[in-house]
């Protein structure tokens, strides 16, 4: 590639001085990287130098045996992914700088152990997220999405769930005592293939509520108001029943 550099002075546009030594119009602290390459085939870099800086300019001279190299070595620099928990104080930090009628976007996001009671989560859309073992207690949680998520062992006590939408969530052994589905304007909760074993929801106000096809196996239901509830399908074995079906 340089000799070809050399040759085409028309196109790389070359300058030479007096004695006939080329300009060459590069980094100095990225080209020495490579020039050594070329002279021994060793990629060596020092600290300090930024690795994307090599990169680029072993693209520039078309040097592919380089560039797989560098593309290799940037790729174990980079640090491991953080997949630690969000907590209380960087959530609100989050909830605070959204504008109101903006919808925040949670998908995948891990929140396993979380404290979020008592926050307006409405409309936020927590898809796939991971809420194990979260206390979710008197949060409003009002037709937020929470398809799919991980909700197995949260407090959900007292929660506004009006319009949630909750297919094929996990909240196994969760409580969720005194908490209301029902939502005035008639748009209707959907836990339709919710995975429910175990769950505490006594005292519910599940009007109208969708559990198509959900497990609610040893579930608690004392005094859970399923006026108008969809249970077709929905596994109900062993489960602590008082309901009130009107």
């Amino acid at each position: 590639m340089l000799a070809h550099m050399f040759k085409d002075k028309g196109v790389w546009g070359n300058k030479q001085d007096h004695r006939g030594a080329f300009l060459i119009d590069r980094s100095p602290e990225y080209f020495e990287p490579i020039l050594n390459y070329l002279r021994h085939g060793q990629l060596i870099v020092n600290d300090g130098i930024n690795l994307l800086g090599v990169l680029e300019e072993a693209r520039f001279f078309g040097i592919d045996s380089l560039i797989e190299h560098l593309e290799v070595a940037i790729k174990n620099s980079q640090p491991p992914e953080d997949h630690s928990p969000i907590s209380r104080k960087e959530f609100v930090r989050f909830l605070l700088a959204t504008p109101t009628k903006s919808e925040l976007r949670c998908q995948g996001l891990n929140f396993s152990g979380a404290d979020l009671s008592r926050l307006d989560l409405r409309y936020i859309n927590f898809k796939m997220a991971n809420l194990s073992r979260c206390n979710l207690a008197h949060a409003n949680l009002c037709c937020a999405n929470l398809e799919r998520a991980d909700l197995s062992g949260s407090v959900l006590d007292c929660a506004n769930l009006q319009g949630v939408k909750m297919l094929c969530s996990n909240a196994e052994g969760a409580s969720l005592k005194l908490c209301n589905f029902e939502d005035p304007s008639g748009l209707k909760a959907n836990l339709e293939g919710a995975n429910l074993k175990g769950v505490d929801m006594e005292g519910s106000q599940m009007t109208g509520i969708n559990l198509r096809v959900a497990t609610l196996k040893n579930a608690k239901l004392k005094n859970c108001n399923l006026r108008g509830a969809t249970l077709a399908g929905t596994d109900l074995e062993v489960s602590h029943q008082c309901l009130v079906f009107e």
